[in-house]
């Protein structure tokens, strides 16, 4: 995942979290008005359920002014009936219990109130039928609506009325559908202050949620601000500053890599990218320092096979007419010794002339290392010009014994000095000979490419040090007994001019491989 991917998603979570908190408390605030109107509504119940018990009592009370109290009643049972219907639908089990119980009590009222008005029709007709009794009249209608029970007893002690008469049998009924009216003004009351409690639990259990949720989300909206700088700092900030030490080591010349494992979710962002790229300039930067510490080594080659070219090329002047001179005199001097001459004088003289002969080898060499001739270039076929200088080492050195393998297309064109390829060949097959003391395997691979050819000469030999493989093309330098040293510096030279290159691997114990590469020839493959 990209940086700016990582820093978006950050923010959406944020933001996320802030706006589920915001849309959480927002509703629960919606939710909080509404238990609050539901609040103020239990209040203007239960307020009203206890004025409808207030003028309920007074009604009893005060019989002169049941009117008036009766208008009351039944304006605050209207006032109720009003408010549930138009607040609370039918599903809700309190709200149905307490219109039901309204219900029971104004049908209850409505009764109450319409045996009040025929007991005390009844009761005006006792009292014309019985003037005597007019002091007890009062005291009776007093109690007559208040406490009907105690009112029926009076008037069947005082009045002898029988307990079957119309009167006392009312009087009862009354009593009874009053205590029910009670009853249901007490329920009415406990189901308006049951509404309130539970209404009041509700917004209670609201602000407690909006509370939780404030409690959870802000402390989760702070763990994730904290954690994304966290990560930056830990993650991104660090790998930045590793990255910028490491680039200070690059440019005092230290080409180091940063740790780095692709298919990570830390590599796929823009920093590990530019670790990526990164490594990539290094491996980039470290080849080219091998490269240009490679092309400056084989310049410092060059540039001393030069002089040292210049040199041996003035020495091999030099040397190249005495030489001869001491050659030829050689000569006469073998012819005038003849057989009659004494065995020492013959080895003496033997000795010269072989002496002189290996002279004239090394300054042969020499004016051969130092003419380092351009060369002249044609199409040659490598696979006949490998066979035959071969053959041609044959002629020089022991190969009886030595295993030679070749392995080639038949034809392998490339632009070369017929004359130098087959010197250098000769060079390597001399060599490879030599150090497998006349026996062991001499394998030539060729490996065609797209624009050039690979030749590997590899023998079984006795192989070389790495000190020596380090001046192994240096004039001179030689780890044969006997030799000038001058046969690789000429294979180098050669490889050189034809813009080819040579190379060598080699292990003590394990023989030696050297790996020539040349250009190919136009249109063949």
């Amino acid at each position: 995942m990209s940086l700016k991917k990582k820093i978006v998603l950050s923010f959406i979570i944020s933001v996320s979290i802030i706006t589920i908190l915001a849309v959480f408390e927002y509703s629960n605030f919606i939710e909080i008005r509404k238990e609050i109107r539901q609040i103020e509504i239990t209040d203007i119940i239960r307020s009203k359920s206890l004025q409808l018990r207030r003028h309920e009592k007074n009604y009893f009370l005060n019989y002169s002014r049941a009117k008036e109290e009766s208008e009351a009643v039944r304006q605050y049972l209207h006032d109720l009936n009003s408010i549930i219907n138009a607040n609370f639908s039918t599903d809700e089990a309190l709200f149905r219990d307490l219109r039901s119980q309204i219900k029971a009590y104004e049908q209850r009222f409505d009764i109450i109130e319409s045996s009040a008005k025929d007991l005390s029709k009844d009761f005006a007709e006792i009292k014309t039928s019985h003037p005597k009794s007019n002091i007890f009249f009062p005291l009776m209608e007093a109690i007559l609506i208040e406490h009907p029970l105690q009112g029926s007893e009076f008037l069947e002690r005082i009045f002898s009325l029988p307990a079957g008469s119309k009167l006392i049998t009312g009087l009862k009924e009354l009593d009874r559908q009053i205590n029910l009216l009670r009853k249901n003004g007490e329920d009415i009351i406990v189901i308006s202050k049951e509404l309130d409690r539970v209404a009041r639990e509700h917004v209670e259990k609201t602000i407690q949620a909006s509370q939780l949720a404030i409690f959870i989300f802000f402390p989760l909206f702070f763990i994730t601000g904290i954690g994304t700088i966290l990560f930056f700092n830990s993650d991104v900030v660090k790998r930045l500053k590793a990255l910028i030490e490491i680039v200070e080591k690059t440019g005092k010349g230290s080409f180091l890599k940063m740790n780095f494992t692709p298919g990570t979710w830390r590599s796929n962002d823009e920093v590990g990218t530019l670790i990526q790229k990164f490594n990539t300039m290094e491996e980039q930067l470290a080849q080219r320092e091998e490269e240009l510490g490679r092309k400056n080594k084989e310049l410092f080659q060059s540039r001393k096979l030069a002089a040292i070219g210049t040199l041996a090329s003035g020495v091999a002047h030099e040397l190249n007419n005495p030489l001869n001179n001491i050659y030829i005199s050689t000569q006469v001097l073998v012819r005038e010794v003849g057989d009659g001459s004494p065995a020492d004088i013959k080895e003496v003289v033997a000795d010269i002339r072989s002496q002189t002969l290996r002279v004239k080898s090394i300054v042969g060499d020499l004016l051969e290392f130092a003419r380092g001739q351009e060369p002249q270039s044609k199409e040659v076929n490598l696979y006949t010009l490998i066979h035959k200088a071969y053959e041609l080492t044959g002629n020089t050195a022991g190969t009886e014994k030595i295993k030679f393998t070749l392995d080639s297309d038949p034809v392998v064109i490339v632009n070369a000095d017929t004359e130098q390829m087959e010197r250098v060949f000769i060079n390597l097959f001399t060599n490879a000979v030599d150090a497998m003391s006349g026996e062991g395997d001499l394998a030539v691979r060729v490996i065609q490419g797209d624009d050039s050819v690979i030749i590997k000469v590899s023998d079984s030999g006795k192989g070389m040090s790495d000190e020596a493989l380090e001046k192994i093309f240096e004039p001179f330098y030689t780890t044969k007994d006997k030799g000038t040293g001058l046969g690789l510096a000429i294979v180098f030279n050669i490889i050189n001019k034809h813009n080819g290159k040579i190379g060598i691997q080699s292990e003590e114990g394990k023989g030696t491989t050297f790996t020539i590469t040349l250009a190919k020839g136009p249109n063949r493959s």
